[in-house]
């Protein structure tokens, strides 16, 4: 019998020193996304760009700006082609019953979370879950659970109105981003910790930035001087774009990346461990097999 160290017990599974040579273990993936999600992905992110965007895509002499009033209806189009991502990613991925509970466990931790702030100087301690669990479970799990976050936090706080659409893409962009970023296998420990901080912190300012898209083209031009001008160039839109998020969101959008960074950095590791602990329980990607019956 080969003798083991003698802290070898106490030491956590995630940091035992591996065998010069040995390979890192694959990171586990509840939904991996296929073609036709990937499809799905790709059209609702480009609605998506184009509704946030448009007041930056359409020339100064474009109509489009008469129709503010039919943003309810690109509003609900999005939200359909929403439901179908997710529709469409969860029937592909073959979600098994394990992976539903645990969405299902997160999205609630994640509403639940959402309202401790009480929308006071952006404390939204639910961003940093997201973060975590994109990380861990990967961009097709992260961006499923970012939307349905979302939808159940809108449900919950009674936030339901045109945003919500809105509020579920960028939600669903924000947490399949922590499932992108590099060294999913093997960076480990303080690195990661890091990592995940710093894409905290500037997706949460993207987040706010990307929010503020939504809202700013119909405060009406006579509301104040920085509101969008259908009739002004882009670059004279872009900064008043700029004043205006300068002006109302800086710190709201400050205070939701402070609190994500400092969550991140002081209780990462042991979220990170837990989710990784369950996500090797759960064994999504076990084939299923049947034995036969003993004669």
């Amino acid at each position: 019998m080969t003798a083991r160290p003698a802290d070898a017990k106490t030491r956590p599974a995630e940091e035992k020193v591996r065998p010069a040579g040995a390979k890192s273990r694959p990171q586990v993936r509840a939904v991996r996304l296929g073609p036709r999600s990937l499809a799905a992905l790709a059209l609702v992110s480009a609605v998506g760009v184009a509704a946030f965007g448009w007041p930056f895509l359409a020339p100064p002499a474009s109509q489009l700006g008469a129709h503010a009033q039919d943003a309810p209806w690109l509003f609900a189009g999005l939200l359909v082609l929403l439901v179908a991502v997710v529709t469409a990613t969860i029937s592909e991925s073959g979600l098994g019953p394990k992976a539903v509970a645990m969405l299902g466990v997160l999205a609630a931790t994640g509403a639940a979370l959402r309202p401790i702030g009480a929308g006071t100087a952006g404390i939204e301690p639910m961003f940093f879950l997201m973060v975590l669990s994109g990380r861990v479970l990967g961009p097709g799990f992260g961006f499923v659970l970012g939307s349905v976050t979302m939808f159940a936090s809108a449900l919950l706080t009674g936030g339901v109105g045109p945003w919500m659409p809105f509020q579920m893409l960028a939600m669903g962009w924000f947490t399949m981003g922590a499932g992108l970023l590099p060294g999913p296998d093997r960076l480990r420990g303080r690195a990661e910790l890091l990592l995940l901080a710093l894409y905290g912190f500037l997706a949460a300012f993207a987040y706010g930035t990307v929010m503020n898209l939504a809202g700013w083209p119909f405060m009406g031009t006579l509301a104040s001087s920085i509101a969008f001008d259908p009739h002004a160039d882009i670059a004279a839109n872009l900064a008043r774009f700029v004043a205006y998020c300068l002006a109302t969101s800086l710190g709201w959008d400050l205070g939701r990346a402070a609190v994500t960074v400092v969550l991140t950095l002081v209780l990462g590791h042991a979220v990170l461990r837990a989710l990784r602990r369950a996500t090797r329980r759960a064994a999504f990607e076990a084939p299923v097999t049947f034995d036969a019956p003993s004669p």
